[in-house]
């Protein structure tokens, strides 16, 4: 069985995760907390980073690559990688932009509002980890604070510049979708619906994910505005229709 390397919340593992379910491909998930995954992931042959997928014959240490092993062994139906080359060149480029911009801002905005709501971040990001694991990172939550912060270079005023990027990139998407086009490149759902969907997901909480997310009701005042504010973009939108009508 494929084996899946992850944090569980984390919105570029959850590309692989919806990707293989999509594909029906069985795999086993091995989720792991903020630290403890580098460890996890180089052991499994990867990097630094996660999602790491560990096949019978390969490691795939990327959530681009990983979505297009998948998709290689796809039925061509239902394949999300178009086969003309022009085509499919648009969607790879939008995957690269959404991946390089989207992810990192969106991620690093709710980490910022979120370090500050221990309870509510350890009850949902600790789902399915090792107990020892949980019990590690409840200990030494001071300790996974400043590993966080230093990973992501959180620092003084980043939230607003963050913001400011994610909702360049949500306008971006907004801007696509304008001519009324019902997915980001033409007729037909593809990675670079699925990528934008899961990458927005940090913003709009969404309600179906591979592991519970805490709904605005739990957020402090200022995350819940935020997540509404997301929800109710055009693109925010349409993430949340993407994932009810294609995340399953």
């Amino acid at each position: 069985m494929l084996r899946l390397v992850t944090i569980p919340i984390s919105h570029y593992c959850e590309k692989a995760r919806w990707a293989l379910e999509r594909a029906g491909m069985p795999y086993r998930e091995e989720p792991h907390v903020q630290g403890i995954h580098r460890l996890a992931a180089r052991r499994a042959g990867g990097g630094a980073t996660v999602p790491v997928l560990v096949t019978p014959d390969s490691v795939i240490a990327d959530s681009a690559a990983i979505l297009a092993w998948v998709d290689e062994r796809t039925a061509p139906e239902n394949r999300l990688y178009p086969s003309d080359p022009a085509a499919r060149g648009e969607v790879q480029a939008l995957c690269r932009r959404l991946d390089e911009d989207l992810g990192p801002s969106g991620r690093r905005l709710m980490y910022v509002h979120m370090l500050g709501q221990r309870e509510v971040t350890l009850r949902f990001n600790n789902q399915g980890v090792p107990p020892w694991e949980d019990r590690f990172i409840r200990w030494g939550w001071p300790l996974a604070v400043r590993f966080i912060g230093r990973a992501l270079d959180i620092h003084p005023g980043v939230a607003a510049e963050d913001e400011r990027v994610a909702w360049g990139e949500l306008d971006h998407v907004a801007e696509l979708l304008a001519d009324g086009r019902p997915y980001l490149c033409g007729e037909r759902f593809s990675a670079a619906d699925l990528t934008f969907a899961a990458l927005a997901a940090p913003l709009v909480v969404s309600p179906v994910y591979g592991v519970e997310l805490p709904q605005p009701a739990l957020l402090d005042p200022p995350t819940a505005a935020l997540v509404e504010r997301a929800r109710e973009h055009p693109a925010g939108r349409f993430a949340m229709r993407l994932i009810a009508e294609e995340r399953r």
